[in-house]
């Protein structure tokens, strides 16, 4: 999904679904001529002329009044919703307003305490948790300690989804009745944020168990304490949530929310209609066909998605000069615009600003910092530098090999990657393989054995930009150009010990700017989340929080 990290394979490939389809919804946006809105403009706007005016907001204006109903549309049907055996994003979207987690992602992509009221760090590898009192579960049981210990224990088992999350703990103990200690071999910067992920959710351990196997599917209860609980599912059909009487927080102004799911046509018709009344769109249909609809808006939120060149270690690009004259030398504004319409910016980082969950303008300063070496469009400057680079290192013999799909976006890139090199006096050549095959060069070094950069996508899902940056250490399965370089690695591994956020974040700038240097992987822009939301509701969030936060809860009327 969603992010936000630290992630494997397994994670990665989930990840990287996501940002497929949201990069590909863009593109099918770009197709159209109609205007869209931004989150502080009415859906009646203008579209964005280039990449430079789009706006991201993390919220909908807030909600002002209540609603007994709302339709909402998810492209498949869940396969379950036990998000430790099955992580996908449908599940999530619906989970997210049933269950809690200990620590919550906000809408800004900041994290804070939930569940864990408060949490205490007696030393660098001690996490202490103090659970929120007067917390019921949707069956009217209490919240208790054993439950939170029961249910780190399941994500930590090594069959389920969220496993990854604990290879640095080493015990996780109750140490007093509304208490948890955790312990870890060595200090864990990011351990707060994967509990406000799925590795954090608190489940009733009694109701989980006497589902058993069966736990997650129709007819069972959710077995969770959040806003909403589960009213109905009807396998499919739909699926149903109602405001939970018991909740210990505030009560959501709708009352309840109806979830169906389709896709291309049915979905588009349904919004057209009123038939539904919003969906976070992931298909490439949605945003094309619904841009000019009236009585629909569009909002652009903050994500950790990004779209980037993702170079192998075949040989075209292995001097990382030759990879530096590429980023140089590529239009980025003019892939934005040609094959995106505007909707995605020109970015000179592999990971979103939707991962500044703290020291935000530190970030921000770094990113602009770094626009030198991946410039929105190249100028004559820039070029002659690239030259300068390919000149030192020698032009590849063999064409660089450009591996992508057909999608309006990537054949773009790949196009804009070609006439990048050729400029700058490298020969290259495009490999387009099926959409449905596209996956295999992200899981399979045999899928990507015979090209030299892939035009690709990625997203975290942790507000931390060092969530991203192992991917370059020298022993990472995603670090495919075989970077090595051993301060780079010392330095990650630094940071990710590093608990305070200030100190974090002067490291996360200098790895990044390693990184980057190296360009390992050369970024190519930032990807928004995308919200349509029916003109008479407001109150969601539009970052990529929705698949962590309830963001059925903010939902309700624009008018009192």
């Amino acid at each position: 999904m969603p992010p936000l990290t630290r992630r494997n394979a397994r994670d990665d490939a989930r990840a990287r679904a996501r940002t497929t389809v949201t990069a590909a919804l863009v593109a099918a946006a770009a197709l159209t001529a109609a205007g869209c809105s931004g989150a502080d403009r009415p859906a009646t706007g203008a579209a964005p002329a280039d990449a430079a005016s789009l706006k991201l907001t993390p919220t909908t204006p807030a909600a002002r009044g209540p609603v007994d109903r709302v339709d909402w549309l998810l492209e498949d049907e869940p396969d379950s919703l036990d998000l430790d055996t099955q992580g996908s994003s449908a599940g999530r979207v619906v989970l997210t307003n049933v269950c809690e987690r200990l620590y919550r992602l906000q809408p800004d992509m900041t994290v804070k305490p939930l569940l864990a009221e408060q949490a205490a760090n007696p030393d660098d590898k001690t996490l202490v948790l103090t659970l929120r009192d007067g917390v019921t579960f949707h069956d009217g049981s209490p919240l208790t300690a054993d439950d939170v210990l029961w249910s780190l224990k399941r994500h930590a088992d090594p069959d389920m989804e969220q496993s990854d999350e604990f290879g640095n703990v080493a015990s996780m103990t109750k140490t007093g009745a509304a208490e948890i200690t955790i312990r870890f071999k060595t200090p864990d910067a990011l351990f707060t944020k994967a509990l406000a992920g799925d590795a954090g959710i608190v489940w009733n351990k009694e109701q989980v168990e006497k589902a058993g196997r069966d736990f997650g599917t129709p007819g069972h209860p959710d077995a969770c304490s959040g806003p909403y609980e589960l009213a109905g599912w009807k396998s499919g059909d739909s699926l149903t949530l109602r405001a939970y009487d018991g909740y210990w927080g505030e009560r959501p102004l709708t009352e309840e929310v109806v979830f169906r799911w389709a896709s291309d046509s049915a979905l588009v018709n349904a919004l057209k209609t009123g038939a539904a009344d919003g969906a976070y769109a992931e298909s490439p249909d949605t945003a094309a066909a619904l841009r000019d609809v009236k009585g629909l808006s569009q909002y652009y939120g903050p994500s950790t998605a990004t779209l980037d060149l993702i170079p192998t270690d075949r040989g075209g690009l292995t001097d990382p000069r030759l990879r530096r004259a590429l980023s140089l030398s590529l239009d980025r504004a003019g892939i934005a615009d040609s094959g995106y319409g505007g909707l995605v910016q020109p970015w000179a980082t592999p990971v979103g600003s939707g991962s500044w969950g703290y020291e935000q303008q530190t970030f921000a300063a770094a990113q602009k910092e770094l626009d030198a070496l991946a410039p929105a469009s190249p100028d004559a400057e820039d070029l002659a530098e690239a030259k300068k680079l390919v000149e030192e290192a020698g032009a590849p013999t063999d064409p660089v090999v450009i591996g992508t799909d057909s999608t309006q976006g990537r054949t773009v890139a790949a196009n804009a990657v070609r006439a990048a090199l050729q400029r700058i006096g490298v020969e290259a050549r495009i490999k387009t393989v099926p959409t449905a095959q596209f996956e295999e060069f992200y899981s399979d070094p045999q899928a990507r054995a015979d090209i030299d950069v892939l035009v690709g996508d990625w997203y975290i899902s942790k507000s931390d930009p060092m969530g991203f940056y192992d991917n370059g250490l020298s022993d990472s399965s995603n670090n495919w150009v075989g970077f090595e370089d051993a301060a780079y690695d010392r330095k990650v591994h630094q940071a990710l010990s590093t608990l305070d956020d200030t100190a974090r974040a002067a490291l996360a700038v200098e790895v990044q700017r390693r990184f980057t240097e190296a360009a390992v992987w050369i970024p190519v822009a930032q990807v928004p989340t995308v919200l349509v939301l029916n003109d008479e509701l407001t109150g969601a969030p539009a970052s990529q929080a929705y698949l962590y936060y309830p963001w059925a809860a903010d939902l309700g009327a624009k008018k009192g």
